[in-house]
């Protein structure tokens, strides 16, 4: 049996264990260096300028964020200035459409990789979960993971979860784990909607205890932070990030 016919009739009746995250939460939120620890400080527009790219990875230092996130353009921009501090670097690939050749996927991965890139953040591709394809989402996603793992990188994979029904979220989900996601994580924040707790408690109840769950897109305050915590996400991807802290207490 190939392992996309098991994801199609199987796996998702498996108990995959549990994650604690109301225990989670009350961890993370306890204080804001806590919660800066589980947040993707994160700036994607695409008329970003270097002065905000070196802005972000101020901050990122200052707060002590899980990650600096940006576009490909600036990963070496970020890289040389977080170089030494611990903060690592994260960068976005076959973003926002998800509909990039595995081959360029590859090799995107690996040049930034081999600039510094610490976390890769990858859409899965939408246009072949929804058309059924599901060998195709394992192995684009597979490809990556390979490139990432064989570096000590993580890897994390968007659904998009704003443009698919309900089933195509589940076997997203499951099909992007089993492909050697660490991370399943919600939306770009360029679809026609972000994270939602829905979402949220769906993706982690496929992937139980066995990956993390990555919640972004539309995260701007406190109380959204908490309310996504409390569903089942351990990272938060957000640009408010600083606005977040801050109403924790960051200075």
């Amino acid at each position: 049996m190939s392992a996309i016919t098991s994801i199609d009739q199987t796996d998702l009746e498996f108990d995959h264990g549990t994650f604690d995250s109301a225990g989670f939460a009350v961890q993370a939120l306890a204080d804001w260096q806590t919660l800066a620890q589980v947040i993707d400080h994160t700036l994607l527009k695409p008329d970003a300028t270097r002065e905000q790219i070196e802005n972000l990875c101020d901050e990122a230092v200052r707060y002590r964020f899980a990650c600096a996130m940006v576009n490909p353009v600036w990963a070496s921009t970020a890289v040389s200035m977080l170089a030494g501090t611990g903060v690592p670097v994260g960068v976005v690939i076959g973003f926002p459409l998800g509909a990039s050749l595995v081959s360029t996927l590859r090799q995107e991965a690996a040049a930034l990789v081999r600039l510094g890139a610490r976390e890769l953040d990858m859409v899965i591709p939408i246009g072949q979960l929804k058309s059924g394809n599901h060998q195709a989402v394992h192995h684009t996603i597979h490809a990556v993971a390979n490139v990432a793992h064989h570096n000590g990188v993580l890897l994390k994979v968007i659904l998009e979860t704003a443009l698919l029904t309900v089933q195509e979220k589940l076997r997203g989900a499951e099909i992007a784990i089993q492909a050697g996601a660490d991370f399943i994580k919600t939306s770009t924040g360029f679809a026609k909607g972000g994270a939602t707790p829905e979402d949220v408690a769906l993706m982690r109840g496929v992937a139980g205890a066995r990956c993390g769950v990555k919640a972004s897109g539309g995260i701007r305050t406190l109380a959204d932070v908490k309310t996504l915590l409390e569903a089942g996400a351990n990272r938060i991807g957000a640009s408010a990030s600083v606005a977040i802290v801050r109403e924790l207490g960051a200075e």
